[in-house]
């Protein structure tokens, strides 16, 4: 892939000479994800400045690097570094950028010592995407736990059998240690920290100038990983597949079967022996199971849940909803924290 032109971004002391209300360090390492920096970037730029001028006035951004040369991102894009690894004492948190897991070394030797150095000095170190890696490896989340994509999660535990991976969280703050699973976590993490230093309506103005909808806490779940990842059968994993695909809108079992080109009865008899079940069943199951993770997770109505489930109307949802768990939505919806509360004690551990 042809190298894109290196980009730079605004350092400290590059437009204002007083102290910024929030300074943030950037390492990137060897094939980061540029995704999961640009939407913690972008934020601080919105944030620092009126409008969309900017000018590192109230937060300040730097990339660091032992090296000179440009940082090369997953996709090819490549991130020329502010500056040298400057002193930690300087920013509130420095941010480890990580990305390919089995690209080679991610970071130098350099850098790791640089990342104890200020682990001594206290400041709050900050891994995004495989960034929790970096700071396992460097001996910083001994005692910890740490935030890890469900696609990692095993690779994690292979790697750390005696540390305690999450990955049901966007993100974890755990002490000076935050770890966060990457993609749009990211911009819900940014969006926490620079509402604990410049305020709400300053973190609010971020998002909705980047069309972000919501805010999620920390708390609020991953996107469950696909069961079809789960299951040796090909055939049934492209069903599988299917299912999770079309769970507002359910496909006849008889359109699986075609698709996949195999009869109705075939399909029954493969996910009988596989699966212990009926495709109906599971499938039925399985938008179930997307219901509860909706009601857990967000505040929408039971109405509006059981339509995005692929329930034609409320009450046979709550039937079978009921037949499944034992109890009905609303009973669920009272068992978990609302949104409003998972987002005030998220909050309440950057205190």
């Amino acid at each position: 892939m042809t190298q894109q032109r290196p980009t730079s971004f605004g350092s400290p002391g590059a437009q204002s000479a007083a102290a910024p209300a929030l300074n943030v360090g950037f390492i990137l390492t060897d094939n980061f994800t540029l995704s999961a920096f640009s939407l913690i970037v972008d934020q601080l730029r919105l944030a620092a400045d009126e409008g969309d001028r900017s000018r590192p006035i109230l937060a300040r951004w730097q990339v660091m690097s032992s090296r000179s040369e440009p940082i090369r991102a997953s996709c090819g894009v490549s991130v020329a570094p502010s500056g040298p690894l400057a002193d930690p004492a300087a920013f509130h948190y420095i941010i480890v950028v990580g990305g390919l897991l089995h690209g080679g070394n991610q970071l130098d030797e350099e850098s790791v010592a640089y990342l104890k150095r200020a682990a001594r000095a206290g400041i709050p170190l900050v891994g995004v995407c495989t960034g929790s890696f970096v700071l396992a490896r460097a001996g910083l989340m001994t005692g910890r736990r740490c935030c890890v994509s469900w696609y990692h999660y095993q690779d994690f535990l292979d790697e750390f059998p005696h540390h305690t991976p999450v990955a049901d969280r966007l993100f974890v703050i755990d002490g000076d240690r935050i770890t966060c699973a990457g993609g749009g976590g990211a911009a819900d993490l940014a969006t926490a920290l620079v509402e604990k230093f410049l305020g709400r309506s300053v973190a609010q103005k971020s998002r909705h100038v980047l069309l972000l909808d919501r805010q999620r806490p920390g708390t609020e779940s991953q996107p469950h990983p696909p069961i079809a990842d789960l299951v040796a059968d090909d055939r049934v994993r492209r069903a599988l597949l299917l299912m999770e695909q079309h769970l507002a809108d359910p496909l006849p079992i008889a359109d699986i079967a075609r698709r996949l080109h195999l009869s109705t009865r075939q399909l029954e008899r493969l996910f009988q022996t596989i699966m212990g079940q009926r495709p109906a069943e599971f499938y039925r199951r399985l938008r179930l199971r997307y219901a509860r993770f909706l009601l857990d997770t967000t505040g929408r109505s039971v109405t509006d849940i059981a339509l995005e489930a692929g329930f034609s109307d409320c009450a046979h949802f709550s039937r079978q909803f009921k037949a499944q768990h034992g109890f009905t939505p609303s009973d669920a919806r009272a068992r978990v924290p609302g949104p409003a509360t998972q987002s005030m004690a998220a909050s309440r551990l950057f205190d």
